[in-house]
């Protein structure tokens, strides 16, 4: 049986949002909370506070969990907002339902608090950069569409050593691209500014391209020789990074993957679209050279107040119960590095994803990463073993605005090659929270 709910006005929420065991749930669209708007509205973004909490969501097994997962508590007093009011009530009694007792819903989201400049709102500050479905479905018909300047598009879907991820099923009009074109698997660096050069052209690109990329998640295997080959997206912003380093001026990351385009209920193609190849890429590569950092620069960060490494990997990789990897023999970690905790492998980046693949609410990433000492004022640099899951946690922190961001590209494997690099063991005795906390 439905329980009556209650309605708050906006007063009534300026009130509530001063009330520290509140929590207000914003149900709309991850897009939406991150600055897209969906709906046509004044303001795009979120009321400053809101968390994120899809109703999408609510359709999986687990959703109490991903609840409680927020530290959103039976004891909290819980407003909840959407597009639709018709949703909203549904979560609400999904919370009811869960022994959640106090909750309530506003319904004046954008006829009242989008038109108020007065009243706060918050976004991720480079929203535009990930992209949703059809934002994708309308750039690539030609139709005019937020945020987009015009310019020749390229939608890429990318891959490891896999075209049968591309050909089994794509965005209509996408060319592939394999990681391998952009990184060398003889150090898993970037390629030269040279080959850096020639691959981009292949591909159609030029610095002035407006660049989609995106991944198929196809559940890793680590006995597979090749374990990357079902993680696309990781590899998708891997190729991101390197597209930006280089001087692609505008790159956009399809929020959620091949995912988020299923779940859209669009269509796929299994078309092999050719590539165009074109003769100038007209700027000199790397056009962002500061974006990635090498094992000398890594190392003055190391020594630096004014800077630290971020382990983008497992627990059991950074206290060195395994390497990670099937082609890397030495474990342990850099000395002096951060946990970054990236999930449970070097496939999989749990802990800066949502359930359906989406990244992670920002607010939430920026705290975890507070905690740990992982700051804007500083230059960070991230990475991994190899430099996909760096990529990802890089990209999550130039997404925030965070102004010195950059990928250490050797990461551990180009680190642990040099038997003159130390290298540690065990569990450090100061770690961090966020060990344990994750």
């Amino acid at each position: 049986m439905s329980q009556k709910i209650s309605l708050i006005t906006t007063k009534e929420l300026i009130k509530f949002n001063q009330n520290e065991k509140g929590v207000l749930i914003d149900a709309r669209p991850v897009d939406a909370y991150n600055g897209w708007s969906l709906q046509g509205e004044l303001r795009g973004g979120h009321i400053k506070g809101a968390k994120s909490l899809p109703y999408k969501w609510t359709k999986y097994i687990d959703w109490i969990e991903i609840v409680r997962s927020k530290g959103i508590l039976p004891e909290n007093r819980i407003v909840i907002y959407s597009y639709s009011s018709k949703e909203t009530e549904l979560v609400a009694q999904l919370f009811f339902r869960a022994g959640y007792a106090n909750v309530a819903i506003y319904n004046h989201f954008i006829d009242e608090w989008t038109v108020n400049p007065e009243l706060p709102m918050e976004n991720l500050e480079r929203y535009a950069h990930l992209v949703y479905p059809e934002w994708v479905k309308s750039i690539s018909s030609g139709a005019n569409s937020p945020n987009y300047n015009g310019n020749k598009v390229i939608i890429c879907h990318a891959h490891y050593r896999n075209r049968d991820a591309y050909l089994s099923g794509h965005i209509p009009g996408a060319i592939d691209i394999d990681t391998l074109a952009l990184e060398s698997p003889e150090t898993w660096n970037r390629r030269s500014p040279e080959e850096l050069q020639e691959a981009l052209q292949q591909h159609g690109i030029t610095c002035d391209t407006t660049v989609v990329l995106y991944g198929k998640f196809m559940a890793p295997n680590n006995d597979d020789p090749f374990p990357g080959s079902a993680a696309g997206h990781i590899g998708a912003i891997r190729c991101a990074f390197i597209m930006m380093y280089a001087g692609v001026k505008d790159v956009r990351v399809l929020n959620g993957g091949f995912q988020s385009w299923i779940d859209a209920g669009y269509k796929i193609s299994t078309e092999d679209v050719p590539k165009k190849n074109v003769n100038d890429f007209k700027a000199e590569i790397p056009a962002k050279p500061e974006l990635a950092v090498d094992i000398p620069k890594a190392k003055e960060l190391l020594k630096s107040r004014d800077g630290e490494l971020i382990c983008v990997r497992s627990w059991p990789e950074f206290i060195g119960e395994v390497s990670g990897y099937n082609y890397i023999e030495k474990k342990g970690r850099i000395p002096g590095a951060i946990f970054g905790n990236c999930g449970t492998d070097a496939y999989h980046m749990e802990n800066y994803r949502n359930l359906d693949h989406t990244t992670r609410e920002y607010h939430e990433i920026e705290s975890v990463w507070r905690e740990a000492g992982i700051t804007p004022d500083k230059h960070l640099a991230f990475y991994c073993g190899t430099g996909w899951r760096g990529s990802e946690a890089f990209f999550n922190a130039w997404l925030l605005g965070w102004p010195r961001v950059s990928v250490f590209d050797g990461g551990w494997f180009e680190w642990s090659n040099d038997s003159k690099n130390p290298f540690e063991t065990g569990i450090p005795l100061d770690i961090n929270t966020l060990a344990t906390n994750n």
